[in-house]
């Protein structure tokens, strides 16, 4: 790509997209484009083709997605595969379009089956039952990647379609009923360790930032440790989903993010498509290729944050696929591996998510009132 090439960026405001948005900036582009929910509603295919006429974008990065943990994947079904096929339809075909370069497409490793072998290769995709909790989201992505796929053979575009593991970061989503399982038990275990530890400021600060069920920092503290408690949330421990016993691969953002810009400027699709006359799984597993359980994800949270209360795990509650770790041998003959490791990176998004805190919860200048 030309550094002063118009890239769109869509969903550049989330996790995924942030990442990539300053990986392109600290590379050197000049012309990114992005557009928030509120400005461009990915959902309405005419205000998709306005933008594209208007924009005329020379290569698009579709990050855009609906996205969430276990409980919003299994009750929000309809939604989750309705807005992810629309999204991905209204986006890849004004890129065709309007003769867009390239294309990169993001998924998710959700997309292969349930109990297939370990670890994952892409070749695995469409040998078995998919994980019921996440079905519709799996769906949507794996038809997200047939487009790009039959685009490609159809018309020789060169669409690329990434499929990055667990990820986190900066930017995280920390909803305690629609985040993913790391950022959700981070939140936790640090809610827990505050009501352990009575600091009250912080509690405050961080339902300032992230209200639940409409308890805000303003709150009085019983309603806000009584909604906390439906979370399993409390000050002699804290309750996670699951036996604890999943095993999970986990990505940092940014280094998905530069493995994506990576993909962007040294791959095209003849490189993945091979010789058979069947063109297949021409996707591209994004990942580590180590995995952790999730009771020591917990554990490793607790060390990290300081915390001495008690983990408790609900085996009542859905595990998800017992094991997902990516093979990434395509990825790494390609010339890029990761750089960190769970270990770092837990501690990293800690100290991320207790900076954005410490700038509500702050020593407030002379003549203001703080709550806290």
């Amino acid at each position: 790509m030309e550094k002063s090439a118009k890239i769109y960026v869509a969903g550049h405001r989330g996790l995924v997209g942030s990442a990539i948005w300053n990986n392109l900036l600290s590379k050197g582009y000049t012309q990114l484009v992005g557009r928030t929910h509120q400005e461009l509603d990915l959902l309405d295919a005419g205000a998709v083709r306005k933008f594209f006429d208007e924009e005329r974008p020379q290569y698009v990065i579709l990050a855009a997605a609906h996205v969430g943990g276990i409980m919003a994947n299994n009750t929000y079904r309809a939604d989750f595969i309705y807005e992810n096929l629309q999204i991905q339809t209204n986006v890849i075909v004004e890129a065709f379009r309007h003769d867009v370069k390239k294309l990169l497409a993001l998924g998710s490793t959700c997309i292969y089956p349930r109990n297939c072998p370990q670890p994952i290769k892409e070749e695995y995709l469409l040998t078995g039952e998919l994980e019921y909790t996440n079905e519709p989201y799996a769906l949507s992505k794996i038809a997200g990647l047939k487009m790009c796929e039959s685009f490609n053979l159809q018309y020789g575009t060169d669409y690329i379609a990434v499929m990055p593991t667990n990820l986190y970061g900066p930017n995280d989503n920390f909803h305690l009923e629609n985040s993913h399982v790391l950022p959700a038990m981070i939140r936790k275990i640090f809610l827990s360790h505050c009501l352990r530890e009575g600091d009250w400021a912080m509690i405050r600060a961080d339902m300032a930032a992230r209200p639940v069920k409409g308890i805000d920092g303003t709150s009085s503290q019983e309603a806000i440790t009584n909604v906390l408690s439906g979370y399993g949330i409390a000050a002699d421990g804290v309750t996670l989903w699951g036996t604890g016993r999943p095993l999970r691969e986990f990505l940092w953002s940014e280094d998905m993010a530069d493995a994506c810009i990576f993909v962007m400027e040294h791959v095209d699709f003849d490189d993945l498509r091979g010789n058979s006359p069947e063109v297949r799984n021409c996707h591209i597993n994004i990942g580590t290729g180590k995995e952790i359980t999730i009771r020591a994800l917990a554990e490793l949270i607790a060390a990290a944050v300081g915390y001495k209360g008690a983990l408790h795990f609900d085996a009542s509650k859905p595990d998800g696929t017992p094991r997902k770790l990516c093979d990434v041998s395509r990825l790494h003959a390609l010339g890029w591996h990761h750089r960190i490791d769970i270990e770092e990176g837990v501690k990293k998004l800690y100290d991320w998510y207790i900076s954005s805190l410490n700038k509500i919860h702050r020593t407030p200048r002379p003549g203001e009132v703080n709550f806290y």
